[in-house]
């Protein structure tokens, strides 16, 4: 069992998946790029573990020097590209024969160039893009999409169940980056929808916390619905999976569809209902924040 682990990014979602590591047990070092958040992270640690297991490192190399397993959660392509390539970056001096854990929600380009990368070093890789969001992580309930060879997601199961609560190897490489593409798809669309719903019920003049309360026990029962439809009627939006992180998500599910020829016509609308909320300076609000497009007052 893989017990020396190295988390990299330390953002909302990466620094409670870090957490349940340390908590865990397992041998942990983290890595961040402003390096006072690895500080925080490692004397939040220590107050509730055992810190003897508990380093920062202050480069992804030296951070990653005596991993068995790698974890990454950051912001998108260049990012990672930034952390795993130099002299000061993990294939520098990752030891051979562990595996590279992408938890960052990416393209699956870079998902096959990481693991030819780290094929050509004897590492295993998984691309591994998560779901759930910040409380997902905060709780330890993430769904985790896995792309890999069988033996690579074998070995590294007691790493990912420890912040899951699912996660499943859904095909080779670059499976796992498609389907947070599915994921993200989805989202995009219910969200307009209960957008459309709660503003169409507003402009009839109906008690829209009594009907939603009614319609969350039927066919339009969704996720978004019970945990996004009041904060949505009360206008609050700062909180949640950014608008701008949405549209570099749907970016990425756009750019595949035209390359293996789905048709993508309601992700593309919505992506550009988005762009109207980043123009009215929502970009750091929560995805449910389309609401506003269609309402007068603006939160």
């Amino acid at each position: 069992m893989l017990k020396n682990v190295t988390f990299l990014g330390l953002g909302v979602m990466g620094f409670p998946m870090a957490g349940y590591l340390a908590k865990a047990g397992f041998t942990t070092c983290v890595y961040n790029r402003t390096a006072a958040k690895s500080k925080d992270w490692l004397e939040q640690q220590r107050a509730s573990v055992d810190g003897a297991n508990l380093t920062i490192a202050a480069t992804p190399a030296l951070a990653v020097a005596d991993a068995q397993i790698v974890c990454m959660c950051l912001g998108n392509d260049d990012d990672v590209r930034s952390v795993v390539y130099g002299v000061d970056g993990v294939l520098d001096s990752m030891p051979a024969g562990g595996i590279l854990i992408d938890h960052t929600t990416g393209s699956q380009t870079l998902a096959i160039e990481l693991a030819q990368a780290c094929h050509e070093r004897n590492i295993g890789f998984i691309d591994a893009p998560v779901s759930g969001g910040q409380a997902g992580a905060e709780n330890g309930q993430l769904t985790i999409m896995c792309g890999a060879n069988a033996a690579d997601y074998d070995r590294a199961k007691n790493v990912l169940d420890v912040y899951s609560r699912h996660h499943q190897r859904l095909g080779d490489v670059g499976a796992g980056q498609l389907a947070k593409m599915m994921n993200q798809i989805c989202i995009a669309g219910i969200v307009q929808g209960l957008s459309e719903a709660l503003h169409f019920g507003e402009c009839a003049g109906l008690d829209r916390h009594a009907v939603i309360d009614v319609i969350s026990k039927g066919a339009a029962q969704s996720w978004q619905m019970e945990n996004r439809s009041q904060s949505m009627i009360d206008s609050e939006y700062e909180f949640g999976f950014a608008v701008d992180w949405m549209r570099k998500d749907l970016g990425i599910a756009l750019d595949a569809a035209r390359k293996n020829g789905a048709s993508l016509p309601l992700t593309a609308l919505v992506d550009q209902f988005y762009a109207d909320v980043q123009q009215a300076g929502g970009g750091r609000w929560d995805t449910s924040s389309l609401l506003t497009r269609l309402t007068v007052s603006k939160p």
